[in-house]
């Protein structure tokens, strides 16, 4: 069980390098009468990259203690 949890922190880890944030887009739509506009804005999440090395170091402890734990 903690192996699945060390590597999908990996993965969540190295995913963080490669996209530094979450973003969507949020659409308004504002009606003013005759006039009907269309905002589209778009939100971004950043996560630090302290963030992402966090989760690779902990994944790889986790992935490293259950191996250890298993040869024992």
């Amino acid at each position: 069980m903690s192996r699945a949890i060390g590597v999908l922190l990996i993965l969540v880890g190295v995913a963080a390098f490669a996209w530094g944030g979450i973003s969507w887009n949020k659409q308004n739509n504002v009606d003013l009468g005759p006039v009907d506009l269309n905002v589209t804005e778009r939100k971004t999440v950043p996560i630090p990259p302290i963030a992402g090395a966090v989760a690779v170091v902990a994944g790889l402890a986790l992935v490293l203690a259950s191996s250890r734990r298993s040869e024992a």
